[in-house]
């Protein structure tokens, strides 16, 4: 009969590593780091919904773009000329006050944009909130799993090991909890009513506009 130090050695020669890697994909030492944002960016929901916010709201965004190059070409001349003389030295009191008419008609502007975009940005918050109302959840079972009993954001840490990053477990897990949202909010309804919603921004890298 083979002792059990033999066993282990013919193990070790038939898949070198294999024990090791199979401790190291299934656990990773207690700590774990997440990043919320891309956990959520990159959900199956979130994607679903921006391609549908594109299409649904395609109208308004163009509309909200066409009216921002409108202003910028409004504001423009007026930056070129603080600039032509600010060079000439004129008083600083006369270019304080272009400065400030700059301001105030950047400032208008961008309420007009963020007022033809508010449909689209309320769809968007509300498609948002509702995957966020379960990544808590998601965090969870995705650290039960890799036996994590410590979870950090992104910004905590300095070095970390690609087995010690739950992003991707946890996007997997919202894609079982969540796998599609609504882009239609009831018409009653206001951000941070979904409830159960860890504070997180939203996707920054889903390449969804802004607002334009």
């Amino acid at each position: 009969m083979k002792s059990f130090k033999t066993m282990l050695m013919a193990a070790a020669l038939v898949a070198p590593g294999a024990l090791l890697a199979g401790v190291s994909h299934a656990q990773v030492g207690g700590v774990a780091v997440v990043d919320p944002d891309g956990a959520v960016g990159n959900s199956n929901a979130w994607k679903t919904a921006a391609s549908q916010l594109q299409t649904t709201y395609k109208a308004t965004l163009d509309q909200a773009e066409a009216r921002r190059q409108a202003i910028a070409a409004e504001i423009q001349p007026l930056v070129t000329k603080a600039q032509a003389d600010q060079k000439a030295n004129v008083p600083q009191a006369q270019l304080q006050t272009q400065l400030q008419a700059i301001q105030a008609k950047e400032q208008t502007g961008n309420a007009e944009l963020q007022r033809i975009t508010m449909p689209y940005a309320r769809a968007r918050a509300y498609a948002i909130e509702q995957i966020q109302g379960q990544l808590k959840a998601a965090i969870d079972a995705a650290a039960t799993r890799k036996k994590a009993s410590i979870v950090l954001g992104p910004n905590d840490v300095v070095h970390l090991e690609p087995a010690g990053d739950l992003t991707a477990d946890v996007t997997t897990e919202l894609n079982r909890l969540v796998p599609s949202v609504s882009i239609a909010p009831p018409a009653n309804w206001q951000p941070g009513q979904q409830g159960g919603a860890p504070a997180a921004a939203a996707p920054a890298n889903t390449k969804a506009p802004q607002g334009r």
